[in-house]
């Protein structure tokens, strides 16, 4: 599965935004997605599979529980696709800095 694939699905991306405060338990992301989303805890396991199994997480047992994390691997994927077109909105946000430091400027004179 390509990068994007994984990413455009938004229990995924909820579950990414939960790994990236830390390391969480698999009950708490399922409890987590499941206040948001109308699925099942099995469809949560099966999404947290996906992000394993492609390079967007990692699972340690500790216990009895499991530990998922963000694996910067797949995150990496996404940005080198992204990569082609960061020419695009590059230029536009240069000239942003440069006007929000005219802007400064100003303020102080």
């Amino acid at each position: 599965m390509h990068a994007l694939d994984i990413l455009g699905d938004p229990v995924r991306r909820r579950i990414l935004e939960l790994l990236a405060a830390g390391e969480c338990g698999a009950g708490a992301i399922s409890d987590a997605v499941r206040q948001e989303y109308p699925i099942s805890h099995p469809a949560v396991s099966h999404h947290l599979r996906v992000l394993r199994e492609n390079g967007f997480a990692t699972v340690r047992a500790e216990g009895t529980r499991r530990l998922y994390a963000v694996d910067s691997a797949g995150m990496r994927q996404a940005d080198e696709w992204l990569d082609r077109f960061r020419h695009l909105w590059q230029t536009r946000l240069d000239a942003l800095d440069t006007e929000i430091a005219r802007g400064k400027r100003e303020r102080r004179h």
